[in-house]
């Protein structure tokens, strides 16, 4: 075996993201302040720190189970994942001391990090490691994200105490990249044992902070575990947080939840609207964190496997007559930027064709006249054999902002002028996972958090239609291509930078060129802090960690 620096292909981009939110954090925001600004002084320790979240609250607070964004927001206070990502975007050590990796990409040995214990005292181990990953695969489990970034794990051997050896099915260059995300936190081997509803109410980790009370649909407690001792190999303190407790609140509410932290009710909030940044930004008590998501950038995605999406011409019609540059412009305030990509801009690999993007109304209708929508009914909507194109749309109302509903709107009319009718449904996240899992959709806006462009092979890869254990499936678009599927385990299989950024823009050619999404912008992180809070950052998957945050107050 060989030690392997493993750079992410993401680095320079993933570089720059940090380092943007880095200066956020040193001052350089318009707001100024607080948690924008140097801090003045020694931490102060103690306290209780108040954050709001717009995400829907969780159904389980353990983010093997299923595996959606609002887990990884709180589960980032009270989990710890095997390796982080430096400023540079290279995985360095965190509850792993080290790994290896055979010549042939199957074998990976990694060393657990010694004197760790899980917050029910519980010494961390190698068989942690097995437990985990015995815990992510198993079908009851009910893993999605999870259970997608470890596929490619056969077995795990237990070496010794300190040593798990993982034996892969093929090789995966994104395993790094993987473990450094929430989904696959490391939790108690003992706790995991226990129901899985005592595991949902209170995850067992290494973490800053533990679960110590649930609230549900108004609140979950966390408070300070006085032993922490396994902070990341990039951070810059060591032992138990500042912050005594912090209280997680949810208020799905967009104004409710502004007003809170004007009037500093509450100290964070996320799901920050474009107009709420903008007022921040002329509010000097208040500070703006501004940190994209990597993967994928947020889309459309045309459900290919149906009508009238199987046919190509219908695809590339609706999306030459999707006007939504003016809604982006308008209705987001400068705060999102029009991608042309699968990928978000965080990643150096991403791949954009903007002409294949230009509104062309005249286009769209020789494209469905050729494809046999010619005829309209009395509303100007095309039929073909007696029925209408129409096109279901469920929208989450706990994913898409009101400013994203206004901008499917918008789509929803300039579609309509050529002829395509688009029934918006405005769903709760549990609703929505039942249209998808139902089929019930020709269009989706799916965000999907994945640390690099293997991201691309858990959306587009035909497998993807396959549902996981828990019943989602994340190739919306239904994409079936064998040759798309070749280049995806091809790249997955390569560690060469080079090669490896070659291999996903040609699979990102056949995803835009084959008209199965629309791109709209990068999934928006927009975070607003009381200029009194200190020490935030973002870790992978642009999750806050409060692990070294405290109060000037």
């Amino acid at each position: 075996m060989h030690r392997t620096p493993f750079r992410r292909t993401t680095a320079a981009a993933s570089a720059a993201a940090l380092t943007a939110v880095a200066l956020l954090l040193a001052g350089c925001t318009a707001s100024g302040g607080g948690a924008g600004s140097t801090p003045a002084g020694e931490p102060k320790e103690g306290g209780t720190l108040v954050y709001a979240s717009g995400d829907a609250e969780p159904t389980c607070l353990d983010p093997h189970v299923g595996g959606n964004y609002p887990q990884a927001l709180v589960a980032t206070q009270y989990l710890e994942q095997l390796v982080t990502l430096d400023a540079e975007g290279n995985p360095v050590p965190w509850l792993a001391d080290s790994w290896t990796v055979s010549d042939d990409g199957l074998t990976w040995d990694i060393t657990v990090r010694s004197g760790v214990e899980f917050t029910d005292g519980t010494p961390l181990t190698s068989e942690a490691i097995a437990a985990n990953v015995a815990h992510l695969q198993d079908p009851n489990t009910g893993s999605s994200t999870g259970y997608l970034a470890v596929q490619k794990i056969q077995s795990v051997e237990v070496v010794d105490d300190s040593t798990a050896r993982l034996h892969l099915s093929s090789p995966d260059s994104a395993l790094l990249e993987s473990f450094s995300q929430p989904w696959l936190a490391i939790e108690s081997p003992t706790a995991l044992k226990r129901s899985k509803d005592e595991n949902c109410a209170s995850p067992v980790g290494t973490g800053p902070f533990v679960v110590s009370q649930w609230n549900r649909q108004q609140s979950i407690e966390l408070d300070r575990n006085d032993a922490y001792a396994s902070a990341p190999a990039d951070a810059t303190y060591t032992g138990p947080a500042h912050l005594e407790h912090i209280e997680w609140r949810f208020i799905p509410e967009a104004a409710t939840r502004y007003a809170a932290l004007a009037s500093g009710e509450v100290d964070v909030i996320d799901n920050a609207q474009p107009d709420a940044i903008q007022q921040a930004e002329g509010n000097g008590s208040l500070v703006h964190l501004d940190a994209p998501r990597p993967g994928s950038s947020n889309r459309i995605e045309l459900n290919s496997g149906q009508a009238p999406f199987d046919d190509e011409k219908v695809r590339e019609a609706f999306i030459a007559a999707a006007d939504v540059n003016p809604g982006i412009q308008s209705l987001f305030f400068g705060t999102a930027q029009r991608s042309y990509s699968p990928l978000s801009s965080v990643e150096p690999t991403a791949y954009s064709e903007p002409d294949l993007f230009d509104v062309d109304t005249d286009r769209a209708n020789q494209l469905l006249d050729e494809a046999g929508w010619s005829a309209r009914d009395s509303d100007g909507i095309r039929t073909k054999d007696g029925q209408r194109l129409t096109l279901r749309m469920p929208v989450s109302t706990n994913q898409s902002i009101p400013a994203e509903v206004s901008l499917f709107e918008q789509l929803q009319a300039a579609e309509k002028a050529v002829g395509f009718d688009i029934q918006l449904d405005q769903l709760d996240l549990s609703s929505w996972y039942g249209a998808l899992a139902a089929n019930e959709y020709e269009l989706v806006s799916a965000p999907y958090t994945k640390v690099g462009p293997d991201v691309l092979r858990i959306l587009y890869d035909s497998s993807g239609i396959t549902p996981a254990p828990s019943g989602y499936f994340a190739n919306h678009a239904k994409v079936d291509d064998p040759a798309l599927d070749a280049l995806l385990a091809q790249a997955s299989a390569t560690s060469d930078p080079t090669q490896r950024a070659d291999l996903y823009q040609q699979a990102q050619r056949i995803v835009l060129e084959g008209y199965y999404i629309l791109p709209l912008y990068d999934q928006q992180n927009h975070f607003l802090l009381r200029n009194d809070v200190e020490g935030v950052r973002t870790l992978a998957v642009s999750t806050p960690t409060f692990a070294e945050a405290w109060l000037d107050r």
